[in-house]
């Protein structure tokens, strides 16, 4: 798994086109409030090339390249954490997810009616920013209370999580995002068990018209917003993306070079979610299987073989590791090893961009 991505915005803001561009799904996209009801979740393959590099070389079995999770929830308008609309019970969908993405209306149509009667994007950003803000609130007051009488007995560990959560109660109440909090990896390390939905990297999809797919007033906007919160953008049309998402390869790049689009809506959702996740990919390759793996910049050589199998970590001896490029202009491992490229690294080694790895193991 890459990773795992909450799609979230109010009523008719092209969610549930994006979602099935992005996963080539066949949900419903009315023009009506709430056409999404339970979510709806589809796991896509991220696509890198260097797969392909990897198996004309080894000439693998199988092929497993990394993945994303989309989960599509219910639109949601002014009151959700508290029950309005569709309600609080869909937020709790997105709180196992790895980052946020917020689909923003950015197009003008009169047949498709704006809960607000109003096309205002930083306005609607605000107002799903405020209801993530409110849903968190109230898991923050319900634990306090829990732990208030936990705490009477004096046990420290009791005492510093509600110490935390006291700060992260004072963040919310003045309508601020938890992930830009001072202090926030310790934060995390005493509160990450709540899955906090204000905790998440978050990018926005500005969903434009078919004609303005180079921005409009209201996308350029929020993407001068943007720059002032260091927030990532995507501008697209989600009507031209689903097209895309239906068509063979051939038609594609056809279609893609009319609209002048060098990648696709997934590739840049990926792309987006790898760099405000930071993330990187490793690779193991042979004559059973080639895969791309997924992990944290800065991982130690133990940490990535324990995403292969928990033993891998337990057990690690070394890793057998060999550049991507020289695993390539060398023809694979052997030739690599041969030819010096091969190195032996411990414990301590950080984990580089398209590393290709083998990793020695004793349980």
């Amino acid at each position: 798994m890459g990773f795992k991505c909450g799609i979230v915005g109010l009523p008719n803001v092209g969610k549930s086109t994006i979602f099935n561009a992005l996963t080539n799904n066949q949900v419903a996209a009315e023009n009506y409030p709430f056409c999404t009801i339970d979510p709806n979740v589809g796991v896509v393959e991220v696509l890198d090339s260097r797969l392909q590099e990897l198996e004309k070389i080894d000439n693998p079995k199988q092929v497993v390249p990394a993945s994303i999770e989309f989960v599509d929830i219910a639109g949601l308008v002014k009151g959700a954490s508290k029950g309005e609309g569709l309600g609080n019970k869909f937020l709790s969908n997105i709180r196992e997810t790895d980052a946020i993405v917020q689909v923003l209306r950015c197009f003008e149509n009169s047949d498709i009616t704006h809960v607000d009667g109003k096309i205002n994007p930083i306005s609607d950003l605000e107002v799903i920013n405020m209801e993530l803000i409110l849903s968190d609130l109230s898991v923050v007051e319900k634990n306090l209370i829990r732990l208030e009488k936990l705490s009477r007995s004096g046990n420290k560990e009791v005492l510093k999580e509600m110490e935390a959560l006291e700060l992260v109660r004072d963040n919310l109440n003045s309508e601020k995002l938890i992930k830009d909090m001072q202090d926030l990896k310790n934060i995390l390390s005493t509160l990450g068990k709540y899955n906090f939905l204000t905790t998440k990297p978050q990018f926005l999809i500005l969903n434009v018209s078919d004609d303005d797919i180079d921005g409009n007033i209201h996308s350029n906007e929020v993407v001068n917003y943007a720059k002032e919160k260091d927030l990532s953008v995507i501008t697209l049309s989600a009507n031209i993306e689903y097209e895309i998402s239906l068509m063979t390869d051939v038609e594609k790049n056809e279609y893609m070079e009319i609209y002048n689009l060098e990648n696709t809506s997934l590739e840049k959702v990926a792309q987006t979610g790898y760099e405000i996740l930071n993330l990187q990919t490793f690779f193991t390759s042979g004559e059973k299987e080639t895969r791309a793996w997924t992990i944290e910049r800065d991982s130690k050589a133990p940490d990535a073989a324990g995403k292969i199998h928990t033993d891998f970590k337990k057990g690690f001896i070394r890793a057998e590791v060999i550049s991507f490029s020289d695993y390539i202009k060398d023809g694979g491992s052997l030739a690599a090893k041969n030819s010096g490229k091969m190195r032996l690294e411990g414990k301590d080694y950080m984990m580089q961009e398209g590393d290709v790895v083998v990793f020695r193991y004793n349980i």
